[in-house]
């Protein structure tokens, strides 16, 4: 499935819900299936700056494909991270690079969010292209 294909996957997921509080319910159980991050990777210099609640992202390069693991400490953030996970993790850089996260908009998930959690949803959008346009300039 291509970036684009999971996007549309996810908008037509949260359109089965009638409610933000049926949304946020998945959300949150889409971030009890987030492979845990190993332990190792919970350290500082793995920590998203700019979120309300700890998120740690470590990215590695595997057959030319950027592989994240995550974990946070709030289970809804936990479910954002899940979420962007699913479409950006075993990508090609050039393919994260050229993505676009309109389908958050779609999904209505900013405006449901705190200003704050917000923030963090954009940090850590910006930390996935940055970890892409690292392993990117490597080549």
């Amino acid at each position: 499935m291509t970036i684009k294909e999971i996007q549309h996957e996810i908008v037509d997921e949260f359109s089965m819900f009638e409610d933000w509080e049926e949304r946020f319910q998945y959300v949150i159980d889409l971030g009890k299936t987030l492979p845990l991050i190993d332990a190792q990777y919970k350290t500082d210099e793995n920590t998203i700056k700019g979120c309300q609640s700890k998120v740690w992202l470590h990215a590695e390069e595997v057959d030319e494909k950027i592989v994240f693991t995550a974990d946070s400490d709030a289970i809804i953030t936990k479910g954002i991270i899940a979420i962007l996970i699913r479409v950006f993790s075993n990508r090609t850089p050039q393919e994260i690079l050229a993505a676009d996260t309109a389908f958050i908009d779609e999904i209505g998930l900013k405006e449901q969010l705190s200003p704050t959690r917000a923030n963090g949803l954009v940090s850590m959008i910006k930390q996935i292209k940055m970890y892409a346009l690292a392993y990117d300039s490597k080549k």
